[in-house]
């Protein structure tokens, strides 16, 4: 079956984040940017329709010379999301930049609050920005990201649980969680750190509902501070440097991309990396490929056991640089999008190809996003635009892997029967 597809303008409204708030509602970050374009920045909600249509509910503008919302993490349970948006240019140079930030949304869905906000990029670091905004599958701890610094985080109080992490070399570009570790994902290696034990004083429950700012109050919610002293460093067990990629043309450079663990099987981490293959003669640019990796991954040391995370299946996912990557919350789906315009999905089990829109935007696409039911697909691009995708039901009740091997049991079926007359 076709996936049926639709495509929404959104004038003047580059698109840079989005993240589902509800299985009909998604939450989107674009804008001009820190620049000096006159097109505003903002994030916007909307409501999507099984049938692909789109609805705006409400929108909350930034203030004047704040940079366009450039990741944003939706909490699994409360009407809420963290984001980061850098603070204007004249309090980044006073070292007062408030990048990461929560909001609510209404039960009406016609309003966006700001309920608390934390800095966690370096001082006087004009250029940088949280690329990297990721919630623990429990919504109990945030993990954002510049380009070389990480914070984790408590949500939604935003109070540091453990010291910052900066990585020595290499650009971070992603974070995932499983119930147990947190692996960051760099251009240069995949850096695997254990999550600290939460104690009885420490531990938040997940909210259910973050209440708005109280009448009479100002300011949202000041985020409490702990003494370097008091937060535990957070504990690197392993470091995996970038495999031999198959099929990459000889002596290309690989870097990661992206890093996701299955969302219920944890044993099962996914990888997109970047080949960049040495520029022939008569070639004006370098050859660029993109490839998804599927890792066996064993991070427990109990009974004995030793850790291990090794690859055991690659697909070439495309000719142009791949930009941004997703897993469906079934497990099912990995889609991605790419520098060459394209959005695909591949079947997580065999990483076979599933679904292939080879002009989804005019530009590099810079966000993609299944929805809760795992039955919608998501992409923006700074082309104005958003395009909605229905997840085709047979490629939930029957993949392509059963079907290849209905086929092969009848031939081998058949072949017998005819070996024997």
């Amino acid at each position: 079956m076709r996936a049926q597809h639709t495509t929404h303008p959104l004038p003047a409204f580059p698109v840079y984040s989005c993240a589902f708030v509800a299985s009909d509602q998604i939450v989107v970050g674009g804008g001009g940017g820190a620049a000096k374009t006159g097109i505003k920045n903002k994030l916007r909600l909307f409501n999507v329709s099984q049938d692909r249509q789109l609805k705006m509910l409400c929108e909350h503008e930034l203030e004047k010379g704040e940079d366009a919302p450039m990741s944003i993490a939706a909490h699994p349970e409360s009407r809420s999301f963290a984001c980061g948006i850098n603070s204007s240019e004249q309090r980044l140079e006073k070292g007062e930049n408030e990048n990461c930030r929560v909001f609510s949304i209404s039960d009406s869905g016609n309003t966006l609050t700001k309920e608390a906000t934390r800095g966690t990029l370096p001082s006087g670091a004009l250029e940088d920005y949280q690329r990297v905004t990721v919630l623990s599958p429990d919504g109990k701890l945030l993990a954002v990201a510049g380009e070389r610094d990480l914070s984790l985080l408590a949500y939604p109080s935003l109070s540091p649980v453990v010291q910052p992490v900066q990585v020595p070399k290499g650009e971070i570009y992603d974070v995932t969680f499983s119930s147990t570790h947190l692996v960051l994902a760099t251009s240069l290696n995949l850096l695997v750190y254990a999550l600290p034990k939460p104690s009885l004083e420490d531990s938040e429950k997940s909210p259910k509902k973050i209440k708005g700012k109280q009448k009479g109050k100002g300011k949202e919610k000041e985020v409490p501070s702990r003494t370097p002293s008091q937060t535990p460093e957070l504990q690197l067990v392993d470091t995996v440097d970038i495999p031999s990629v198959p099929g990459a043309l000889a002596q290309s450079v690989v870097t990661f991309r992206a890093a996701r663990f299955h969302p219920s099987d944890y044993n099962t981490l996914y990888a997109a990396v970047n080949t960049v293959a040495p520029r022939v003669k008569k070639s004006k640019t370098a050859k660029k490929q993109a490839y998804i990796l599927k890792w066996r991954v064993n991070l427990s040391e109990e009974n004995g056991s030793t850790r291990s995370i090794s690859v055991e299946g690659a697909r070439k996912a495309g000719e142009g640089g791949l930009t941004c990557f997703d897993v469906s919350p079934n497990g099912k789906f990995l889609a991605f999008g790419s520098s060459d315009y394209s959005l695909g999905m591949l079947d997580s089990t065999t990483l076979s190809p599933l679904l292939s829109i080879l002009k989804a935007h005019e530009f590099p696409i810079t966000t993609v996003r299944f929805s809760p039911t795992s039955t919608m697909l998501v992409s923006g691009g700074v082309d104005n635009s958003i395009r909605i995708v229905t997840v085709p039901e047979n490629f939930a009740g029957q993949p392509w892997t059963l079907i290849i091997l209905i086929i092969l049991t009848i031939l081998v079926i058949v072949v017998a029967v005819l070996l024997r007359k």
